[in-house]
């Protein structure tokens, strides 16, 4: 696949060039259980104008209902059959591979334990009732005897699967540790490595293509190593919002896999027509009233305007300039005059 090395425009609305939005739940619709500023209006538009919204999310600890319920709470219209979670395609993955109705260790919250029941598994909480797979998923309640039953299945030979390995997790206090956190502690004390179903894998968009239909999908996330890389993997175009973990210095430094097709503030983004980054002089970048290029040592901004025109038009200045590599030249000045 050839590497981006601009950000996409697009004459039409989001919502209208893309059928299907799969988005990320946290730092892009809500945040420690709160809804985001602009997501609900935003959300409630783009379903009113036709798009289908599916909510694909690594956090396995809440069942697809559960995550429906908030959602509906908050005011985006959901059922629970529009949420996908790294659970069902973890669950779906070790369904292939062990016998029909088989045990499996769970540690996890309430979300795995479901998503492995409907895959007609049956969870067990240690490693003496034998279990043929062993998986780990986020739980905001996780014990230490959890992560040591866990170990000693692994060590005794037990496949090993994890829901996803995401390190961080965003929540209303800030960022928290991930359910790769805790895989981390198991990996230490086993020297093992499980199989892992989330973003950015292909089990996890196997399970989203299964069970949406989606025909022209755009990913719609916070997170250049699990969403973005996701959608390059799935060969999907994909809308990075800057509500959760990216910050836009990150962005500029984007290797091929994690730069997405469009930058957007908010999820209002999803209801805008995108603009053109075009070439300008002496191989500077334009996008609305901002010119960017790629020194020796700096990226240099000129202009004024809309700010994430502004950061558009550096994408294309540093992502042209690294190549299928990663921007190494410094940013910082250019990213202080647009307030980031």
């Amino acid at each position: 696949m050839t590497h981006r090395t601009r950000p996409n425009g697009s004459e039409h609305p989001l919502d209208v060039a893309y059928d299907t939005a799969l988005l990320d739940l946290d730092g892009v619709v809500y945040a420690g259980g709160d809804a985001i500023a602009h997501a609900v209006e935003s959300l409630d538009s783009a379903h009113r104008q036709g798009m289908r919204l599916a909510y694909v999310t690594n956090n396995a600890a809440r069942t697809p209902q559960t995550v429906a319920e908030h959602l509906t709470r908050l005011g985006v219209p959901a059922a629970a059959e529009d949420v996908i979670t790294s659970a069902q395609a973890v669950a779906r993955l070790i369904a292939d591979q062990v016998p029909a109705g088989a045990k499996v260790l769970a540690v996890g919250g309430e979300g795995l334990v479901a998503a492995l029941r409907e895959r007609g598994l049956v969870p067990v909480e240690s490693a003496v009732d034998g279990p043929a797979a062993a998986v780990q998923g986020y739980s905001p309640d996780l014990r230490w005897a959890q992560l040591a039953e866990m170990a000693y299945a692994v060590n005794a030979g037990v496949p090993w699967f994890a829901s996803n390995t995401d390190l961080t997790i965003p929540s209303g206090r800030g960022i928290a540790p991930g359910n790769g956190a805790a895989v981390e502690v198991v990996r230490i004390a086993t020297g093992a490595t499980p199989q892992v179903a989330g973003k950015p894998l292909p089990p996890m968009h196997r399970e989203t293509v299964i069970r949406t239909g989606a025909r022209r999908p755009l990913v719609v996330g916070d997170r250049l190593d699990t969403d973005i890389e996701g959608a390059f993997a799935g060969g999907v175009d994909a809308l990075l919002v800057l509500t959760g973990v990216t910050t836009p210095a990150a962005l500029l430094a984007a290797e091929p896999r994690h730069r997405p097709a469009y930058v957007g503030a908010d999820l209002r983004d999803l209801l805008r027509a995108q603009p053109e980054v075009a070439d300008a002089a002496d191989g500077a970048f334009g996008c609305g009233g901002w010119t960017a290029s790629a020194g020796a040592d700096e990226l240099a901004l000129d202009g004024e305007g809309d700010p994430l025109d502004g950061l558009r038009a550096l994408c294309a200045a540093a992502w042209s300039a690294a190549g299928g590599g990663t921007c190494r030249l410094d940013g910082g000045k250019a990213l202080s005059r647009l307030g980031f």
